[in-house]
């Protein structure tokens, strides 16, 4: 019984010491700051305090200066993190912009900086839901043949999508990026010929494929490799102990049966 009780602390101790480098690693990273800076960006901007969201992002920009010299990047990740965040800048900028649309420039340009920072599943990824519904809503619309409808709800879906397309050029192949950015390039510029065509339902369904395998193949892998390691190590351990422990309990009992025969 001993023996378990030493085993099972051994393996405790291996499920609190493990995990720890892994998140030390994370917090430690240059980027860390500019994530934060941009996360706290945000929140001040849904709050309305657009003086300190304009302080932030400025002190982002030099902030992002140090890391640069210290971190490369290649130019597209500084290409599209500098758009974003000149578009944020922007809009907080602009007294006559409303808050949708602060908050939505502010958004974009914190999920690109979230897309540079996470190792894992990124925060873009979390649009699926509002994204695919407003999706759904543009097939309806279609099928019932409400063009006023149709109309309205691809602006929406469009404008979902519009926040979350430059992190998915960050995360996913070039060309892959560039077919999807083609086709929904297409059903904004020739809405009218989409609505009015024999296949539309089939092009919107294949669309809406398309987008579901992007969200389906950021998910898959989300788990940390790392802490997969972590877990297959220690249920080796699991399954190590409880073979000896087995072991020790039969070889007990073969023993004892073996001494009872003897006395007998």
């Amino acid at each position: 019984m001993k023996l378990v009780r030493f085993f099972v602390t051994i393996i405790f101790f291996l499920l609190f010491l493990m995990p720890q480098p892994l998140f030390a690693a994370e917090s430690s990273s240059p980027l860390n700051k500019l994530d934060e800076m941009a996360e706290l960006t945000l929140q001040m901007t849904k709050a309305g305090r657009f003086e300190e969201a304009k302080m932030l992002l400025n002190d982002f920009s030099n902030e992002f200066t140090t890391v640069n010299a210290q971190q490369s990047f290649s130019m597209d990740e500084l290409r599209i993190l500098t758009i974003s965040h000149n578009l944020a800048l922007e809009s907080i900028n602009n007294s006559t912009g409303d808050l949708e649309q602060k908050v939505n420039a502010v958004t974009k340009f914190r999920l690109v900086m979230d897309a540079l920072y996470s190792q894992y599943q990124p925060l873009w990824v979390e649009m699926e839901d509002p994204l695919m519904e407003a999706y759904s809503g543009v097939k309806l619309a279609v099928e019932e043949g409400n063009v006023e409808k149709y109309h309205t709800t691809l602006n929406v879906f469009l404008s979902k999508y519009n926040i979350i397309e430059p992190s998915i050029k960050l995360d996913v192949p070039v060309e892959r990026a560039q077919a999807l950015d083609a086709r929904i390039s297409y059903l904004d510029h020739y809405r009218q010929k989409v609505l009015e065509s024999t296949e539309a339902m089939a092009e919107l369904s294949s669309l809406e494929t398309d987008l579901e395998k992007l969200f389906n193949n950021m998910t898959e892998d989300e788990a940390d490799p790392s802490l997969w390691w972590v877990i297959i190590s220690t249920g080796s351990i699991i399954v190590s102990t409880l073979s000896y422990v087995g072991w020790r309990k039969y070889k007990g009992e073969s023993e004892a049966k073996k001494s009872e025969r003897q006395k007998n």
